[in-house]
């Protein structure tokens, strides 16, 4: 079952200035559409009742109303053939890597479950601004940011829903990290909001960074030289690199390589990440 829709932002607007996630603006150009070779490409790992697929940051996971092929779950149906396909482990749309679709219902079930209960073990890369000097914990609890001007954004509040987010170094230099990112909570933004509140966001986070209007000034103007200049990379430097879903029984480690992109960062800065 498809997820109900937010209020209109002009519902928002009427009792606050804060944005939406999903504002009705001037459109940025075509929507990015999926060809059939193209998933075909990304597919990790395919099996009776699993497609894994590596999902490159700038691809939308759920349906929308442009058709199949214009999100990662209307592609996939179309792939298999199936009348549903379960989207088990989701990325927002400029995270790349591993994501992890079912088949069949009990296999979604599973799965989700085990995701709720801690059963699932993912690993994430990013690159954040700044020199990490050593591996860190963020233990901090996150809730709505209700002074941000972007109504999806999350913080670190005292009444907020427990969270915690191990960072590692793995390379560090010329004002940048490449880290990797270990959970032991699935909240909201939980990666983006902590490396903000430890004060090294992703390198171009639009609403972590350095700071949230930029998310407003994309949504409204498309990616910019101004924008450019300010975030460095047109989508936050965030990737799935593996999921192991062992801790739920089943034999599976799905891993997919650091994008071009990503790659590149890292290249122009002497890492060979």
């Amino acid at each position: 079952m498809s997820a109900e829709l937010p209020a209109a932002p002009e519902d928002f607007h009427a009792n606050s200035q804060r944005a939406c996630a999903w504002p009705r603006r001037p459109k940025q150009g075509p929507v990015r559409m999926i060809a059939p070779e193209e998933l075909r490409s990304w597919i990790v790992h395919e099996d009776d009742r699993l497609l894994v697929v590596a999902k490159p940051g700038d691809a939308v996971c759920h349906p929308s109303k442009a058709g199949p092929w214009s999100s990662l779950v209307g592609a996939a149906r179309e792939y298999t053939g199936l009348p549903v396909m379960h989207l088990v482990f989701r990325l927002d749309r400029e995270t790349s890597g591993v994501v992890v679709l079912a088949k069949d219902p009990k296999m979604a079930s599973r799965l989700q479950t085990a995701m709720q209960e801690r059963k699932v073990g993912k690993v994430y890369t990013a690159i954040l601004t700044g020199e990490l000097a050593g591996p860190v914990t963020v233990d901090q609890p996150l809730g709505d940011d209700t002074a941000s001007v972007v109504f999806v954004k999350s913080a670190v509040r005292p009444d907020g829903q427990a969270a915690v987010t191990h960072f590692t170094p793995v390379a560090a230099g010329d004002g940048f990290t490449l880290v990797r990112v270990v959970t032991d909570t699935g909240r909201k933004h939980q990666i983006r909001a902590h490396a903000q509140w430890l004060g090294h966001a992703l390198v171009g986070d639009k609403i972590y960074g350095p700071d949230a209007r930029l998310y407003l000034e994309f949504i409204d103007h498309g990616w910019t030289p101004a924008l450019a200049a300010r975030l460095l990379l047109p989508r936050q430097a965030l990737h799935c690199a593996e999921i192991d879903l062992r801790p739920a029984g089943l034999p599976h480690v799905f891993s997919a390589p650091l994008p071009e992109d990503l790659r590149a960062f890292c290249a122009s800065r002497g890492w060979s990440g």
